[in-house]
């Protein structure tokens, strides 16, 4: 391993490590643009400048370009280094606008950053700035070419990490332009990674434009909540409102990206019409009044149809802690009925897949990066988890054949990679044997128990994609307390009631229930037919954790208040309800915001357990499950097996 000095600092790194990379080892921050860890180096920006005193070369040099090496006396404080570096900034600087205050980019600009780091404060160009004509490129992306210093980040992401195609670099010299030959909204599934990629403010969310600046905004590690692959995300928020979600980096699950889905995904979360207070046959009450209710009717209930007649609903989508306890309520309730899945199919795929990845055969994602064969077997990757199509598409990169069993064929134009498409019934006919790191990808949506019993048979590693962001962990407690689907317990004609919490149930089975209670955060089906309504808190609203397609348990923390946004306050909840609502919060005063009376799922569910006589629930983890406070508090998840 090459051992080279730093800035006096001993260095010893592996092979092919540049000098940039070796300087992040030892705490020492190399300023840089072009450079990004999953893009590799290009050498475009000039600004990683270090001066090599000794070794095999000397001089000037571009830390990004240069690989470490035994012997290398490095400085990236020497003069000559330090006037480069200034001299580039200055460069750059001569075109890009002086319009910090007003653009998103502020407070978390990297040319802002180096710009101030590098000491230049005075504008010595008098010439005429170079202009561009910005482009329209969909409601998620604002265009500002003015402020672009040509690192090539972009282009290098969009076409050869994603795959894209209609968006690239054109022109020449100092006439370079990166956009698309004609307006139009971009069509890779993960533009919105530019956003966050771009060093300085030519990309950014149109969603948030001019709401916040990065000082002002609510951030918290959360875990994306809108399929089972579980990335790490860091949403931000302000004044109730949830205003965007960028990428946070985890090596073992999403790398540095994420998908649109994700990104741009928060509508649901700031909807007016989401529940936001208890509701009883329609009328507005407290949570106290909602919980006596609850439990007279559940009396009156069990009185009218006797014991085992209630079902308790959870779902792929309820976290682990809601979950654990609605196993915990059925006991003291006596109900025959526990559910996590609402169609019998589900269920039964769902659980196969959790018995046959029981035994570590299970593959990340970072194991499809590395893979060096794929098979996707009758899976809509883009539909089940975007993601995992990044994943894939960086494998073919590293030479990886890529083989489709099934009827998916546009997954060839989404992953822009060449895709042998092979008519087989059964997975023992792909010739995994002669690879080394292969990997197969399936999803519970097309798959049938038959299928998973076919990969049993095989050494490759398995990538199951699952129906909900905690779809695994509902599959560990199905397993574990019997639990059967829903749509079985209504066929058997005994469920008269149902306890939905954070379930999406179909209109078709509760046609025949009668009683029916909802504790959600979205408007369902189930909430509009329930006779009583208990609003929960969304993801970002709560502490909570989800087990991804893996088994890995992440933690998601708590972002913002529970509320309704200031902006869009319904005017009952002002002073003045016959006039508009204006932008300013309400000047009456309460003990909580505007629609801020939620609680988090499994409150609710350990409400229920302490009235039905259970032990006080003071901590969502209970019983053997408190293990889970092991958990690393910033998200990145240990694995369940040991459960």
């Amino acid at each position: 391993m090459p051992k080279l000095t730093i800035d006096h600092i001993p260095v010893e790194v592996p092979p092919g490590t540049s000098v940039l990379e070796a300087a992040k080892t030892a705490g020492i921050w190399i300023p840089h643009f072009c450079y990004h860890p999953a893009l590799g180096s290009v050498g475009a920006c000039r600004l990683c400048a270090v001066k090599l005193l000794d070794g095999p070369v000397k001089g000037i040099q571009m830390s990004c370009m240069l690989p470490a090496q035994d012997g290398m006396v490095v400085s990236t404080t020497d003069p000559e280094a330090l006037k480069m570096r200034s001299l580039v900034i200055e460069w750059l600087m001569m075109n890009h606008p002086h319009d910090c205050p007003v653009c998103d980019e502020g407070g978390e600009c990297l040319l802002q950053d180096y710009t101030v780091a590098g000491g230049h404060g005075i504008r010595r160009f008098e010439g005429k700035k170079r202009t561009h004509v910005n482009q329209d490129l969909g409601p998620h992306i604002q265009h500002e070419m003015n402020r672009c210093i040509q690192c090539y980040r972009c282009v290098r992401f969009y076409q050869e990490y994603a795959g894209g195609s209609d968006f690239g670099v054109m022109g020449s010299a100092r006439r370079v332009y990166y956009g698309r030959f004609q307006e139009g909204t971009l069509e890779s599934p993960f533009s919105g990674n530019l956003v966050d990629i771009c060093p300085t403010g030519v990309f950014t969310d149109k969603t948030a434009r001019f709401r916040a600046r990065y000082w002002d905004y609510e951030m918290a590690p959360s875990v994306c909540p809108h399929c089972s692959l579980g990335c790490n995300t860091v949403p931000a928020a302000r004044y109730r409102e949830l205003l965007k979600t960028m990428a946070r980096e985890n090596p073992a699950v999403n790398g540095h990206f994420i998908c649109d889905r994700g990104r741009f995904s928060n509508a649901a979360v700031n909807d007016p019409a989401r529940p936001r207070v208890p509701l009883v046959d329609g009328e507005e009450v407290s949570w106290a009044a909602a919980l006596d209710a609850t439990m007279l009717r559940i009396e009156e209930f069990m009185e009218l149809y006797g014991p085992g007649r209630l079902a308790l609903i959870g779902s792929p989508r309820l976290p682990l802690e809601g979950g654990v306890l609605l196993a915990r309520l059925a006991g003291l309730i006596g109900t025959e009925y526990l559910c996590y899945f609402a169609g019998r199919d589900e269920g039964e795929r769902v659980a196969a897949a959790v018995s046959l990845l029981a035994d570590g055969r299970t593959a990340s994602m970072a194991d499809v990066r590395k893979a060096d064969c794929v098979v996707i077997l009758e899976s809509d990757l883009r539909d089940e988890g975007p993601m995992m199509l990044l994943a894939v598409r960086q494998a073919w990169r590293s030479g990886a054949p890529v083989f489709l069993v099934g009827k998916h064929a546009p997954l060839a134009q989404a992953l822009a990679v060449s895709i042998e498409a092979i008519e087989l019934s059964i997975i023992e006919e792909v010739p995994l044997a002669i690879f080394e790191r292969a990997v197969v990808i399936c999803g519970t949506r097309n798959n049938p128990p038959a299928a998973t019993e076919s990969l049993a048979h095989t050494d490759a590693k398995i990538a199951y994609l699952f129906p909900g962001p905690n779809a695994f962990g509902a599959g560990l407690l199905m397993k574990e307390h019997g639990a059967v689907a829903l749509a079985e317990a209504v066929a058997s004609g005994r469920v008269k009631g149902i306890i939905a919490v954070e379930a999406d149930i179909p209109e078709a089975l509760l046609a025949g229930v009668p009683f029916v209670v909802a504790a959600d955060w979205l408007p369902t089906e189930t909430v509009r037919r329930a006779q009583i309504v208990l609003p929960t808190a969304a993801w970002v609203e709560t502490d909570g954790t989800y087990v991804t397609f893996e088994g890995r348990a992440q933690r998601f923390r708590k972002v913002m208040a529970s509320g309704l946004p200031i902006r869009g306050l319904p005017a009952r909840y002002h002073a003045s309800p016959d006039k508009p609502a204006p932008l300013h919060p309400p000047r009456v005063h309460r003990s909580v915001s505007p629609g801020g009376e939620l609680r988090p799922a499994w409150r609710f569910v350990a409400e229920l357990i302490e009235r039905c006589g259970g032990d006080a629930v003071t901590e969502p983890f209970v019983g053997r499950w408190e293990r889970l406070r092991g958990l690393d508090p910033e998200g990145e998840g240990v694995m369940l097996w040991e459960f």
